[in-house]
């Protein structure tokens, strides 16, 4: 059998003899794109497909097919381990240092726990993996392709460091030089795979054996998940996973789960006893709740205490329509709050500091001080020095280190014990206090969202609200960020269950929202959850590829995009820069901050990608149809989108 290769020489010498070739004779023109049509419409066997650059099988002698056939490659034992951990789906951007575990996936392992999820660029696979984790409550599986996949992988590696959400990346190398292939394959390869992304996940291994590999693996998932969570790296020799398994076979190691931490016993009295006596405790929570439980338990310790509670948004800690959700007055409450209880705290020092925004830059406290500040949480248990996510260092007079959801049932009880009937007494005046602020604060925003209400383009209160309307008798989930869209869902909705809000990117990087906002409604879908997502427009331009990977995969979600045709961001930035400068902020702070001449067609795009799609909307009138429209299409399991032309903020 004559190969590809000499197949298509061949046909290029005939259609050259025949006046069928790159000659552009009119006369031969439409014979030209027929005989090209035909040529593609039969495209070659698998087995002509990968005899390109290879004999086919009959050419091998007896002692060649010895070396060349492999029956229980070392890449099927990998996925016995992949499978046993649970991880239902790999996302991916294939690539040759892993093609044999590819192969081992969809054949030997069924694409069955773990499915292959085709991805069109390694940052979108990781951060459909960092989505993922904060719904599934576990990880999935990223293969990244040598030294240019986890390149491109290492931003969205970073959030999901920075986000505390678990992933595990499997990195393609070839370690062994005297066995590389020339040319691609040492561009591909490297030393220390893993060193690029070193600074910013929790663990990672180099295995040199099948059994190491099914060690490391296990205990990378064991690390990924154990409070404070975040990603790991395994890399996967090419060798090992194309070479035979040989015997003895190596044995699947058991998962043994960490229990997640919890805060010292006497500390906790010691918190309980402040927090029961304070005349004005506040609570701040940041990423603390990961489960229904944890949402309950935040519950019971504010009304044990009667403590008003600012949820920070690094997840969705308390219900938004709880009358001790107080988020919208966080800068007065801790100014005037005796002792401040922080959980999971991201920036404990901003909290109760501020930096002006100056040239000369001066910080100011802004709590009380003689504030009692509390800290309970994992951030202080694996920080790295490079990357300094960190934040500022805050002094407090007790620090208590555990995981903070784990914690709060023993937290709350020892409350209970420390707070006296006349303590508890005056509790109840000040929860009537508290629900007057919540109800005042509540009507304060629903008039402030009827501000520019009838306004093009139309205004992000008024884009939500809209969204509202039709969501709310659903079961649904908001699977992107709403600090670009003046967190009017916190403001205004409903939020009473943990996975309708889930934060974040952690890190701010660009590009997450698309990506992660897929992750997470592909884990909402075996739920039946509406995925929701309000897309920032620049933020999709990064990703837009992952559109087609939730149209293939027919991932339900609805994604609206905040279309403010700017890095709103970046252009607010500049007009600080040239106010302070006395240059004037208008006319030129667009420069390199605005998407026009011409504007992105959103719409256009996505439909190229096979996503419905709708718009550009300008008028708010023509958005709760397009909505309704766009429902219809996600509840058939599907992907929609619309473009919505709107206000900056």
């Amino acid at each position: 059998m004559a190969n590809r290769r000499e197949f298509l020489k061949g046909i290029a010498t005939v259609g050259a003899a025949s006046g069928l070739g790159v000659a552009s004779n009119p006369a031969t023109s439409d014979a030209s794109t027929q005989a090209g049509q035909e040529l593609s419409a039969v495209p070659p066997s698998s087995r002509e497909a990968a005899m390109e650059g290879e004999r086919p099988d009959d050419d091998y002698s007896e002692t060649e097919a010895e070396h060349y056939f492999v029956d229980h490659p070392g890449s099927d034992f990998m996925v016995d381990v992949v499978k046993s951990l649970g991880i239902d789906y790999l996302a991916s951007n294939p690539g040759s240092s892993f093609r044999g575990f590819h192969e081992s996936i969809v054949n030997y392992g069924g694409n069955a726990k773990p499915e292959f999820l085709t991805c069109l660029h390694e940052e979108s696979s990781v951060a459909m993996g960092h989505g993922y984790a904060k719904i599934a409550g576990k990880p999935l599986a990223v293969a990244c392709h040598g030294t240019v996949g986890l390149q491109h992988a290492a931003m969205a590696i970073y959030n999901a460091w920075c986000d505390r959400a678990p992933v595990v990346v499997l990195a393609g190398n070839h370690l062994d030089a005297t066995e590389r292939r020339a040319g691609v394959e040492w561009a591909h390869s490297v030393q220390d795979a893993a060193k690029l992304v070193r600074d910013f996940t929790k663990w990672d291994d180099t295995p040199m054996s099948l059994a190491h590999f099914g060690e490391s693996l296990v205990r990378a998932y064991k690390i990924a998940m154990t409070p404070p969570m975040g990603p790991v790296v395994i890399v996967m020799d090419g060798h090992l996973q194309e070479q035979e398994i040989g015997s003895p076979a190596p044995v699947v190691p058991d998962l043994s789960p960490t229990v997640p931490p919890q805060g010292d016993s006497g500390a906790l009295r010691e918190a309980a006893e402040l927090l029961a006596n304070a005349e004005r405790p506040v609570i701040l929570a940041d990423r603390t709740v990961r489960t229904a439980e944890g949402m309950a338990r935040l519950v019971a310790l504010a009304e044990a205490l009667q403590a008003p509670v600012v949820d920070r948004a690094g997840r969705l800690n308390f219900p938004t329509n709880h009358y001790l959700n107080h988020s919208g007055r966080a800068r007065g409450l801790v100014s005037n709050a005796d002792v401040i209880l922080g959980l999971e705290l991201y920036d404990f020092w901003g909290n109760v500091n501020r930096m002006s925004d100056l040239v000369h830059r001066e910080a100011t406290r802004t709590a009380r001080a003689d504030a009692k500040l509390i800290s309970l949480g994992v951030n202080d248990l694996f920080i790295k020095s490079n990357y300094q996510s960190f934040q500022r260092y805050q002094p407090v007079d007790l620090s208590i280190a555990g995981d903070a959801e784990a914690t709060l049932p023993a937290l709350t009880e020892e409350v209970k014990r420390a707070m006296s009937p006349e303590r508890r007494a005056g509790t109840a005046e000040r929860e009537a206090t508290l629900r007057r602020a919540h109800d005042e604060m509540r009507e304060r925003a629903k008039v402030e969202a009827t501000y520019a209400w009838n306004a093009s383009p139309i205004s992000t209160a008024r884009m939500c609200m809209e969204l509202w309307q039709q969501i709310r008798v659903r079961d649904w989930s908001m699977v992107s960020r709403t600090s670009q869209v003046s967190s009017w869902p916190q403001r205004l909705w409903n939020m009473d269950r943990h996975y309708q809000f889930i934060g974040g990117s952690g890190g701010y990087g660009v590009g997450y929202g698309a990506p992660g906002a897929v992750g997470a409604a592909l884990a909402n879908q075996e739920h039946g959850r509406l995925s929701v997502a309000i897309q920032a427009d620049g933020d999709l331009m990064y990703a837009p590829g992952v559109l087609w990977t939730a149209a293939h995969h027919h991932i339900p979600l609805l994604s609206l995009v905040h279309n403010n045709r700017a890095y709103h961001q970046e252009l607010m930035h500049l007009q600080k820069m040239a106010s302070r400068r006395r240059r004037g902020a208008d006319g030129r702070a667009k420069i390199g901050n605005v998407f026009e001449e011409p504007f992105i067609e959103f719409t256009e795009m996505a439909r190229g990608l096979g996503v419905w799609s709708e718009g550009p909307i300008h008028d708010p009138n023509e958005l709760a149809p397009a909505i309704a429209r766009a429902i219809d299409v996600v509840e058939q399991g599907e992907p929609a989108l619309l473009d919505v032309v709107s206000q900056p903020r």
